[in-house]
């Protein structure tokens, strides 16, 4: 059962991944080894079923429901669908999204747990607050967020995609709020409140201790250093903006379910295996070396 350019995600990791967990000193008794070696045997083969009236023919995956399988996702995705359908309102919604700036991008790879929590919490604290805020919504809104860590030339791009409802109750709990038709909350001031939020956070995170300098990034774990790289940001633009309403609260699901069940690069990407790198299809990513 192979794709139409004959490569598999597995396939990878078969030729390469003992040759790529020795390149990044990965030990076999670590998580990450144990992770390899399971994609190195992502859904191995299927089966044809034929229909005895009519002829047509059927092919299925034997599922190793590995959530890093491209050909697993498409039944755990549809599934995730129906089970979040009773979570949705007959209203309209707003998609959300918060990015950080990408000169972070190292930092938050060297510490993703803390760094990920720390993303999520300052995107809630931040859309909570201004939906809240009598000078905006004034009511208590429903939000679903997602983290992507990637873009679509498979690089490093951590940010936020909030589902946010077009409304919420009121302070007291005894009526519904709506938003203006077509209007959330104004991007400029989600944006400036979300830097401030994220940026203070991460300082107690530094003096907490709880962020680790390895490597390239060792001279930020100076206080004065660090002081002076987290500064800078205040004087960036950070990246937020909120798309139209959503066709209905099927459309919402089904945007949603993209993200919540993807993996960086699907099967039919790959075009070729060769030499230690990944070709893939599309113009959009680069040769990857393995």
């Amino acid at each position: 059962m192979r794709t139409s350019g004959g490569f598999e995600v597995a396939d990878i990791f078969r030729q390469q991944g003992t040759a790529y967990r020795s390149s990044i000193g990965c030990p076999q008794s670590s998580a990450g080894h144990a992770r390899h070696r399971a994609l190195q045997n992502l859904c191995p083969g299927g089966h044809k079923d034929k229909c005895d009236h009519c002829g047509h023919l059927e092919i299925s995956y034997n599922s190793c429901r590995n959530r890093h399988c491209p050909k697993c996702q498409t039944l755990a995705k549809e599934k995730w669908i129906e089970a979040r359908g009773e979570d949705l309102l007959p209203i309209e919604y707003f998609h959300v999204v918060f990015t950080i700036p990408s000169e972070l991008n190292l930092l938050v790879s060297m510490n993703q747990k803390v760094m990920y929590d720390l993303l999520f919490r300052s995107v809630s604290e931040t859309v909570i607050e201004l939906a809240n805020d009598p000078k905006h919504l004034g009511a208590k809104i429903g939000v679903i967020s997602i983290l992507h860590t990637w873009g679509q030339n498979i690089m490093d791009h951590p940010h936020i995609h909030c589902i946010v409802t077009g409304g919420g109750l009121s302070s007291d709990g005894n009526r519904w709020v709506s938003c203006r038709k077509g209007f959330f909350l104004p991007v400029r001031v989600l944006s400036a409140l979300f830097r401030g939020k994220f940026l203070d956070h991460l300082k107690h995170c530094f003096k907490s201790g709880d962020l680790a300098f390895p490597g390239s990034i060792s001279h930020l774990k100076e206080s004065g250093t660090f002081d002076t790289f987290r500064k800078q940001f205040y004087e960036k633009k950070w990246v937020v903006y909120c798309k139209p309403p959503f066709g209905g609260p099927e459309g919402v699901l089904k945007y949603l379910g993209r993200y919540t069940h993807r993996i960086a690069i699907s099967n039919n990407r790959i075009l070729n295996i060769q030499d230690g790198k990944v070709f893939s299809g599309g113009g959009i990513m680069p040769t990857a070396t393995v």
